[in-house]
């Protein structure tokens, strides 16, 4: 299983973060904020390289909170050391 670091994810948020105006220019799914946390499952997805089974399933319609339980989800046991996940989100938010 792959595992990612505050450093990693940091560095990920944070690049997230200073892309946003083009992240959120070029995908109009919702609001600003989900459009983010999206940006972030989908990195995260392909960085720690999750097989289908291992990726949150969603109900017919998606919202904030959505994607952040399932971002808390997938780095609940993919943490190389303990960290506070949320303050990234936050700062996404």
């Amino acid at each position: 299983m792959t595992k990612i670091s505050e450093a990693e994810f940091a560095k990920i948020c944070n690049g997230i973060y200073e892309d946003r105006e083009i992240i959120i220019k070029h995908n109009p799914i919702g609001s600003d904020e989900e459009v983010l946390l999206w940006m972030l499952l989908s990195v995260l997805i392909s960085y720690l390289s999750l097989d289908e089974n291992e990726i949150p399933c969603f109900p017919n319609s998606t919202s904030l909170e959505t994607y952040r339980q399932a971002i808390l989800f997938i780095m609940n046991d993919r943490k190389s050391e303990d960290f506070e996940v949320e303050k990234y989100l936050e700062k996404l938010c």
